[in-house]
C-alpha cells in the first residue's frame, strides 16, 4: 500500500455543502475506521474552498474509485480533485 494526497476543490454552493456535510464526514469516518484515511480536513485560509485528504491505497485509480463514492462527489459538490502519490519520509504515517 502507498500513501496518496487527495485535494478537493469544492463547488461554490455553501448551502448544499452544509446540507450534505454530515453524510460526507460519515463517509470519511468510515474510511478512517477501515484504515484507508489517515488524515482529512478543509483548507483554513481564504483561498478556494476545498480540502486535503491523506489516504492509503494501491494506485491512483484505486483511490479515485474509493472517492467516487463520496456524497460530496455524488451531489456534484466536488468541482475538482487531484490524486497524487505522496512519498512521506518523516512523520506519523511514515512506514519505517
Amino acid at each position: 500500500m502507498s500513501l496518496f494526497a487527495v485535494t478537493y476543490t469544492y463547488a461554490d454552493d455553501t448551502a448544499r455543502l452544509d446540507e450534505h456535510r454530515p453524510e460526507h464526514r460519515a463517509f470519511l469516518r468510515g474510511l478512517h475506521e477501515r484504515g484507508v484515511l489517515k488524515a482529512s480536513g478543509p483548507w483554513a485560509d481564504d483561498g478556494a474552498p476545498g480540502a486535503l485528504i491523506i489516504v492509503q491505497g494501491e494506485s491512483v485509480e484505486d483511490v479515485l474509485a474509493v472517492f467516487d463514492e463520496d456524497p460530496f462527489r455524488r451531489e456534484g459538490l466536488v468541482a475538482g480533485r487531484v490524486v497524487r502519490p505522496w512519498n512521506l519520509v518523516i512523520g506519523a504515517f511514515a512506514q519505517e
